[in-house]
């Protein structure tokens, strides 16, 4: 038993020794905890649009400044 909770890892919430059960989680609440998270946005990944696929700039509408074109 002590070789599985050794394999099994830690909690990634609170680091406690994770339980097979609620794997990779220690607890019900740590598990919900991490899908509360999921579910509000907290985990997300940040984009920046920079080119479209073909590797063209975006169309924003907005002149770019130092193409020629003064701001008004």
């Amino acid at each position: 038993m002590a070789e599985k909770q050794a394999r099994a890892g830690k909690c990634p919430n609170c680091g406690k020794p994770s339980d097979p059960a609620f794997r990779p989680f220690c607890s019900k609440r740590c598990r919900d905890v991490d899908l509360h998270r999921w579910l509000s946005g907290a985990y997300a990944i940040p984009v920046t649009e920079d080119t479209d696929e073909d590797g063209a700039l975006p169309e924003t509408g907005a002149p770019r400044l130092g193409s020629g074109e003064e701001e008004s």
